[in-house]
């Protein structure tokens, strides 16, 4: 029985599928393109593959996959109830993985 001090376990954390909290963070237009990107293995979490777009994140969890020309690694704040605006989505997440200036020159030149 657990009371109001009881400590919580990864398996009582709140989850929900991964391809519909990438949708709802706004990281992809459509759950099918998410799930089709999982599915061929282009997704990790935790540092682990994942290729089910059925499997269940929750916060604390570490995404890493490529969009577009560079590469995302994303940590999960919290889960959504909708897809909501942009500034709200961008709540739900912290960018590990910052853009570089775009005032500054590539390496090598």
């Amino acid at each position: 029985m657990a009371g109001p001090g009881a400590k919580t376990t990864l398996a009582d954390r709140p989850k929900v599928r991964l391809d519909k909290w990438l949708f709802q963070a706004r990281f992809f237009k459509g759950r099918e393109l998410a799930a089709d990107m999982i599915g061929q293995g282009h997704l990790r979490i935790n540092g682990q593959r994942c290729a089910k777009a059925g499997h269940a994140v929750a916060p604390g969890d570490v995404l890493t996959f490529a969009q577009g020309n560079r590469i995302r690694v994303i940590r999960i704040l919290q889960l959504a109830e909708r897809r909501g605006p942009a500034s709200e989505a961008q709540g739900l997440y912290l960018d590990l993985a910052p853009e570089a200036p775009k005032d500054e020159a590539p390496i090598g030149d």
